[in-house]
């Protein structure tokens, strides 16, 4: 790998740049609190070499939304599954938005 390829790696939001304390200390939260939402299922960290967990900032943004949940008395499991739905719910209507989108377009064309 080249410089220029490590270096374009900094800017990679699915990298697995930080080890699990140094991303347990970016949340502000504990080692087992990201062991909690991989046991839920939330993120799946990757593993180095030697099998240590990895997380990217695209996961860490997850674990801070969860994060936040839990602050505020929700239960990991619960907060996981909020997170979930949030997303899928996100995703839908983004779809339908663009379905919608489509279809006023294949509308107004058919009435020309």
């Amino acid at each position: 790998m080249t410089a220029d390829e490590s270096f374009g790696r900094l800017d990679d939001d699915d990298y697995p740049a930080y080890t699990m304390g140094r991303a347990a200390d970016i949340l502000g939260t504990t080692p087992g609190f990201l062991r909690a939402i991989g046991d839920a299922r939330l993120i799946t960290p990757l593993r180095s070499e030697g099998g240590h967990r990895r997380y990217s900032r695209y996961q860490l943004r997850i674990a801070a939304r969860a994060r936040k949940l839990v602050d505020q008395g929700t239960p990991v499991e619960a907060a996981c599954r909020i997170v979930i739905l949030e997303d899928q719910l996100e995703e839908a209507q983004r779809i339908n938005a663009d379905h919608h989108r489509t279809t006023e377009a294949a509308n107004s064309k058919a009435a020309v």
